[in-house]
């Protein structure tokens, strides 16, 4: 069994829900990332991707100097376990449609698992592994 473990990323961004749209926006395109992990101190609160902030922000006419990420953070969030099995990752992303799953340890956010990763370590000469273990491209 290949674990959640072997193959999270631990470069995590966090981010706190009264921070702006605009304020994530940066950090992402700073970091070459998609996605923060929201985060109320130690506990993951949600999520937000640089397309949340598109289409649940910029396209819903919200000003992202002003907008907080709390307003549009995807709630409710499915995580896993860095010794869950990678199969049973794949499968909680299908089952909620998410690309992303933070991976929590002890209720401390210790990773985050993508579909990339998965397709990187499962169907290495995939397209979609290709484009995920390749350098951003700013």
């Amino acid at each position: 069994m290949t674990t959640v473990g072997e193959f999270m990323t631990t470069r995590l961004v966090t981010m706190d829900g009264s921070d702006t749209l605009t304020a994530a926006a940066q950090e992402m395109r700073d970091s070459a990332i998609g996605d923060v992990v929201v985060t109320d101190g130690d506990k993951v609160v949600g999520i937000i991707t640089d397309r949340d902030i598109t289409v649940r922000g910029v396209a819903a006419s919200m000003d992202p100097s002003s907008t907080r990420l709390n307003q549009i953070t995807t709630k409710d969030v499915v995580t896993v376990s860095q010794y869950d099995d990678a199969v049973a990752a794949a499968d909680l992303m299908r089952t909620y449609a998410v690309r992303r799953l933070p991976v929590i340890d002890d209720g401390r956010l210790v990773g985050l698992i993508s579909m990339g990763d998965l397709a990187v370590e499962r169907e290495p000469q995939s397209v979609l592994a290709d484009i995920s273990a390749d350098e951003p491209n700013n």
